[in-house]
């Protein structure tokens, strides 16, 4: 069965979406869900989520499973350990990869689980802002919040 529960954060309406136990996306996106219900665990996700934009959590602690295939299924776990806070350069992301720079840019551009799984912490070699499903602007709010609350580097982003 499919659920969702909806917030209203300082970068706009997000949307989580879940199928029995795991959470399948959390979006910007506006989609209908006026004939899904909310589950225990939607909401647990929408009140996580509205503490992480409070300064109170910067760790989420329940199930994700997108789909996607291998390859991006180890690129969405390589973000996740990106610590809050602090931001890394595609090219320090595939440094593993080298050669697949590209298909993990492309891998983290359909990450499905905005904020959570934190790809807008994955940023250009030179330190600009680039590619971000929910938008440049998005991107930089949650960096500059997350340098914030962590009190790590520079408290805006000069780019």
């Amino acid at each position: 069965m499919n659920y969702a529960s909806s917030i209203i954060s300082p970068i706009g309406k997000i949307t989580v979406f879940a199928e029995d136990d795991f959470i399948t996306e959390i979006t910007f996106s506006e989609k209908a869900i006026d004939k899904i219900e909310e589950s225990a665990l939607t909401k647990t996700v929408a009140t996580q989520l509205e503490d992480y934009f409070r300064g109170d959590l910067k760790d989420f602690d329940f199930p994700i499973k997108q789909k996607g295939t291998q390859f991006q299924q180890e690129v969405w776990q390589n973000l996740l350990t990106i610590p809050y806070g602090e931001t890394t350069s595609y090219a320090k992301f595939s440094a593993h990869h080298p050669l697949a720079i590209r298909a993990i840019a492309a891998a983290n551009g359909k990450n499905n689980i905005a904020i959570v799984v934190p790809c807008h912490r994955v940023i250009g070699s030179g330190g600009k802002l680039v590619g971000y499903a929910g938008g440049l602007w998005r991107k930089q709010w949650l960096l500059q919040h997350e340098r914030e609350i962590s009190q790590k580097g520079q408290t805006e982003l000069k780019f």
